[in-house]
């Protein structure tokens, strides 16, 4: 029996999609057409918006690196985690959106540090685990950045050009 997959933060990310179809979900104001991530249902959060409806959208699903960090600690409580279980350090990514105008934090992809994560490089965001609980049978899931081969930048930018 498969195990159940719970998104960290519903409503963030599409769920059970291949991996190419995998997107970030924000909102767009009818308003003002700012972007807003994580999303905002209630209000748009423009100050000077002059007011308008919120529809989901899905984000860019590449960006460029704005700047990285890694984790080499376990973060002190209320952060919960298991003090028996050896701490693995981690990247965050600032991954800056050119469509959306906006950067987004993230967790790079298990195995990516930020020796692989220089400035300005292209990454993609994909589905990722935040953590697997085989005594309940679930799985976790979040979003992850993964670096972009320098040839499918190319290729993705010949591609454009010719649309």
């Amino acid at each position: 029996m498969p195990r159940s997959r719970i998104p960290v933060v519903a409503g963030w990310f599409t769920e059970d999609t291949a991996e190419e179809e995998f997107r970030l979900l924000g909102t767009r104001c009818s308003g003002c057409r700012s972007v807003h991530f994580p999303r905002e249902d209630d209000h748009c959060r423009n100050p000077g918006c002059p007011g308008g409806e919120l529809a989901e959208v899905p984000l860019s699903k590449r960006g460029t690196v704005w700047s990285c960090t890694d984790g080499r600690y376990r973060p002190p409580p209320p952060y919960v985690s298991d003090p028996a279980v050896p701490w693995v350090p981690y990247t965050l990514v600032a991954v800056e959106l050119a469509a959306e105008r906006m950067v987004v934090l993230g967790q790079a992809a298990p195995g990516v540090g930020v020796s692989d994560l220089p400035v300005g490089s292209v990454v993609e965001v994909v589905p990722g685990v935040l953590e697997e609980d085989p005594a309940a049978d679930t799985v976790r899931t979040t979003w992850h950045w993964r670096p972009v081969a320098v040839e499918e930048t190319a290729e993705g930018t010949a591609a454009e050009a010719l649309s």
